[in-house]
C-alpha cells in the first residue's frame, strides 16, 4: 500500500462519510470513491459497507484504521527524527502530562544529568492523553505514561511506579472526614460530579460532569465545589489547602511507566532509560 491510499482510507474511516472526507483532503470525490474501491479489490476484502443512508466500518476497516494509523504516524515520526537529527545538538525530548510525575520527573532529570555522557533534555509539557501522539508522530524521543489511562501498545516500556487512586473533594466536604471511599461512593456525591476528559479524538463524552482539559483547570473546580475526581496519589504533592483527599482502595492502581519507540537506538536514550529504571 502507498501512504496516499492509507491518508485516503483514514479520512474515510474517521469522517464516514465520503463527502466531508473528500473536503478534508481537498479534493473531489469521485477520485477518492475509485481510490477505496481500488484499494479494497487489491487487498481482496471489504473495507466499508456502504447504503444510501451510511458508511460503516467492516471488521477488515476497523484493523486497517489501526494498523494505517499506525503506520501513517511511524511514516511522520521518520521524517520528523530526521530533519531533528540534521539540525543543533543532539539531545532528548521527553513527553509527560503537566501535572504529573510531579516527584518522579525533577529526580530523573537530575539524576540523568549527573550521568556521564548525558545529553540536554527538553520537557515537552501535554495535556491528557497526548504524550501517546507525541511520541508516536516523532515530537518526542520519550514519554512517561499512566495505564490505564494511557495506551503503550506498539511501544517499548519499563515500568517505573506503581500506585493507588484518591478521592479529591473540596475541603470542608462531609464525605472529606472518611477514611476511605469507593468508586461508588464518589460517583454518587450529590451535587460533585466526575470530570469528563477529552478522548483520542478530542471529544468529550457525554455525562453530566464537567468538560475539563487539565488538572488546574480540574482542582479550581473542584475547589469551587463544582466536582470531584479521582487521581493518583502523587498528586497530592500538588495539592493546596483548598482540597482534600481520601484513599479508595477499589479504584483502579496507576502504573508509571517509561516509554519509547521500539526501533530507537539512540545511545542517550539508553542511558536515560538505565537511570530511570535505576530510580
Amino acid at each position: 500500500m502507498e501512504t496516499r491510499e492509507l491518508r485516503y482510507f483514514v479520512a474515510v474511516a474517521e469522517q464516514l462519510h465520503f463527502g466531508r472526507a473528500a473536503e478534508r483532503l481537498q479534493m473531489a470525490q469521485p477520485p477518492l470513491s475509485r481510490a477505496i474501491r481500488q484499494l479494497e479489490r487489491r487487498l481482496g476484502v471489504t473495507l466499508f459497507e456502504r447504503s444510501s443512508r451510511a458508511v460503516t466500518l467492516t471488521e477488515a476497516g476497523a484493523v486497517l484504521l489501526r494498523e494505517g494509523r499506525a503506520a501513517l504516524d511511524a511514516v511522520d515520526a521518520a521524517e520528523r527524527r530526521t530533519r531533528r537529527a540534521a539540525h543543533g545538538p543532539a539531545g532528548l525530548v521527553l513527553v509527560t502530562k503537566a501535572g504529573a510525575s510531579s516527584e518522579l520527573l525533577p529526580k530523573l532529570l537530575d539524576a540523568y544529568a549527573a550521568e556521564p555522557g548525558a545529553v540536554p533534555v527538553d520537557v515537552l509539557l501535554c495535556g491528557v492523553g497526548q504524550q501517546e501522539r507525541l511520541l508516536r508522530d516523532g515530537q518526542a524521543d520519550v514519554a512517561l505514561l499512566h495505564l490505564p489511562f494511557d495506551s503503550a501498545a506498539g511501544l517499548d516500556i519499563e515500568e517505573l511506579t506503581t500506585e493507588g487512586q484518591v478521592a479529591i473533594l473540596p475541603a470542608g466536604h462531609p464525605l472529606a472526614g472518611r477514611r476511605t471511599l469507593s468508586m461508588a461512593d464518589v460517583a454518587a456525591i450529590p451535587g460533585l460530579p466526575l470530570p469528563r476528559w477529552p478522548g483520542r479524538d478530542g471529544r468529550y463524552p457525554d455525562g453530566p460532569g464537567p468538560e475539563v482539559r487539565d488538572h488546574a483547570q480540574l482542582l479550581q473546580l473542584i475547589a469551587l465545589s463544582r466536582a470531584a475526581a479521582v487521581l493518583p496519589e502523587s498528586c497530592r504533592s500538588l495539592l493546596g489547602a483548598d482540597v482534600a483527599t481520601v484513599p479508595v482502595p477499589d479504584a483502579p492502581r496507576v502504573t508509571t511507566v517509561i516509554a519509547w519507540p521500539p526501533h530507537s537506538r539512540s545511545l542517550a536514550l539508553a542511558g536515560l532509560i538505565r537511570t530511570a529504571i535505576r530510580l
